[in-house]
């Protein structure tokens, strides 16, 4: 079942003013980049809680969650509050399917990601396991403003570590933005931007999919992939589209 450890937090980053990152060390145990954990504070004597998925790679540390500051919630904007040598608490049980080790063989595979929901694929990114399974990799990540763009530097070294393996496309929607696209993600899917800017076809022979942030994306996406020929990845019936919703 678990149980619940007490972190410690090493850094905060504030990307803006409502766009966070937490770095912490806890003794979690091993863990599938991709997966997340519970994270909470005691707030009136009552231990308030919710979901983050880890930036960091299995095996690196310190522990790290990208998180949005929601002004009325109960955990996020106490969570934005903490500095460095605070204290938070985080839950043993590190889970998720969203992983590499989940996903049928391909030989392209394709991240979509809105907001925050880029921490996941940055951690497996950061893994072996997708060069050795793929022979090309895009990750898609879109915002509202360029202000919500994070981890430039860690997207630059994975571009130069994997060369042209590895296509990024941002998208920018509420701003012109030089390199960037000024759509979301349905709609530069279906006029064909993300491909051409990838330099390669989306399609069911050699695809795999992984959908990770807002309902909306989501549910767009994946029924534009569905009209292509890709279906929903299932244990019991393999597929080409793996999901996670963050809201």
């Amino acid at each position: 079942m678990g149980e619940w450890l007490e972190a410690t937090v090493t850094e905060k980053i504030c990307w803006n003013d409502s766009l966070f990152s937490l770095r912490f060390e806890a003794p979690l145990p091993a863990f599938k980049a991709g997966q997340f954990v519970r994270v909470g504070l005691d707030v009136d004597g009552e231990r308030i809680a919710r979901p983050y998925s880890l930036v960091n790679a299995p095996g690196e540390t310190p522990h790290e969650i990208l998180f949005n500051l929601v002004p009325e919630g109960p955990l996020s904007p106490r969570l934005a509050r903490l500095e460095a040598g605070d204290t938070l608490f985080v839950h043993s049980s590190v889970t998720g399917t969203m992983t590499m080790a989940r996903t049928p063989e391909h030989r392209r595979l394709w991240l979509f990601a809105t907001g925050t929901a880029l921490g996941p694929f940055l951690s497996m990114l950061k893994t072996e396991e997708p060069w050795q399974r793929a022979e090309r990799v895009v990750l898609c990540h879109s915002v509202r403003h360029v202000s919500d763009r994070v981890y430039d530097d860690t997207i630059r070294e994975l571009l130069k570590r994997h060369g042209n393996r590895l296509t990024f496309v941002p998208l920018v929607t509420r701003e012109v933005v030089a390199g960037a696209l000024r759509e979301r993600i349905p709609a530069a899917l279906a006029s064909g931007d993300i491909e051409r800017l990838a330099g390669i076809a989306l399609r069911p022979e050699d695809a795999h999919v992984m959908l990770c942030g807002n309902s909306d994306m989501i549910e767009a996406v994946q029924q534009q992939l569905e009209s292509r020929g890709l279906r929903r990845h299932r244990r019991r019936e393999p597929g080409h589209i793996t999901v996670e919703k963050y809201h």
